[in-house]
């Protein structure tokens, strides 16, 4: 299997992250979002701890962190945070299994922390080609995910290959660590894309009224992506989700995404002004990871309306007391989940506390476009070989 992931000659991609932009302007980052999203950084560091992984064995988790200091430009050994990112990356590198998977934590967990470890580590790769220990990790990995991919497209909470997937929550990690391997100049089998680009479709549902609607009604009226095929589970965290997915495999212009965004939006656009520095962020760090993304890749309007919402939600809600280290520059929310619905419950203490400041931070970074998932333009190749329905 190694020899389908063999290294590629990314010419495009590397030319597209030699232009990235920096943010357009203070409707993206502003003097109060740069001081919040520094805090974050410096809290997120000095509770890391010596083994670089803020108290938790959960690989997913951990990557978080990582991402957090990747999206502001640290990279590893490199700069003020660059010990804090190579220990936290040396952490998921020295426990990933012989087998190749990013987990030792519950087995119920395996394909939710697999898949964002491997999407982390994609991006390190990507900013940083010369980390051969990282690139093997990685590869094998990308193995797990090919053998484990179900039937129908999608993954099984366990790293075990079922005639069918779960949900929609675990096509979006592993779509998202695929595409972080192509970012990294890795071979990805054509079938795998294509199979989890056909399983978030059937992930899309109309809106109950349109159920019994023909194919042409479904295009006109609501709908948008769910945590199960059927419509159930409507959450924006999943519909935020599904957009992700096939924005990832280069399925610009599929209407399913407009479709969705138009839910995701409306419910950015109507959040209620956040008035205490009491952590709590807007939505809980898992539909914030996802809602982020989704607006920044579609981009547009879309990106011009809720970004600048989003920021200073988050900058109101950071917790602001000097006085008090152990608090001072980071986010939670009530009730963590870990890695989405069905990971395996919720987290809480210094790990949960992690998770909220990561993503916080990974946020308020996403202007400065210093990841390759970032990166501006589209990839046509993808585009071109997995054309939109």
């Amino acid at each position: 299997m190694n020899t389908l992931f063999r290294i590629a000659i990314a010419a495009l991609l590397l030319a597209m992250f030699a232009s990235s932009a920096r943010a357009e302007g203070e409707w993206e980052v502003t003097p109060d979002s740069e001081r919040a999203l520094q805090r974050g950084l410096q809290w997120l560091a000095a509770n890391q701890g010596p083994e670089g992984n803020w108290g938790s064995k959960d690989l997913g988790l951990v990557s978080v962190g990582v991402l957090a200091f990747l999206a502001d430009g640290h990279f590893p050994g490199r700069g003020k945070y660059g010990d804090t990112v190579r220990r936290g990356l040396d952490y998921v590198v020295k426990n990933a299994r012989p087998s190749g998977l990013l987990n030792i934590s519950n087995q119920q967990r395996d394909m939710y922390n697999h898949g964002l470890a491997a999407f982390v580590l994609g991006q390190a790769l990507g900013v940083y080609q010369s980390d051969e220990p990282l690139t093997e990790t990685l590869e094998r990995a990308l193995e797990v995910i090919v053998q484990t991919q179900c039937d129908d497209g999608g993954w099984d909470y366990r790293a075990v290959r079922q005639p069918r997937g779960h949900d929609l929550s675990l096509v979006v990690m592993q779509a998202k660590a695929l595409r972080s391997a192509v970012d990294s100049g890795l071979y990805i089998p054509p079938d795998v894309v294509a199979m989890a680009i056909a399983n978030v479709r059937s992930h899309y549902s109309a809106n109950r009224s349109q159920r019994d609607a023909t194919p042409d009604e479904i295009r006109q009226g609501p709908g948008k992506f769910t945590y199960s095929k059927g419509g159930g589970g409507a959450t924006m965290a999943m519909a935020a989700a599904g957009v992700v997915c096939l924005q990832e495999f280069g399925q610009y212009d599929d209407w399913r995404i407009a479709k969705s965004m138009e839910f995701v939006s409306s419910q950015v656009r109507h959040l209620p002004k956040h008035r205490k520095r009491d952590g709590v962020m807007p939505f809980d760090a898992y539909t914030l990871y996802y809602v982020g993304q989704a607006i920044y890749q579609v981009g547009g309007q879309d990106w011009r309306t809720c970004y600048p919402l989003l920021r200073d939600q988050l900058v109101a809600s950071q917790v602001v007391d000097g006085g008090d280290p152990e608090k001072h520059g980071m986010w939670y929310d009530r009730g963590v989940r870990l890695l989405g619905a069905g990971g395996g419950g919720r987290v809480g203490g210094r790990p949960g506390k992690m998770f909220g400041t990561a993503v916080a931070c990974f946020v308020l970074a996403m202007p400065n476009r210093y990841l390759p998932i970032l990166q501006e333009g589209k990839i046509e190749s993808l585009r071109s070989r997995y054309p939109a329905r």
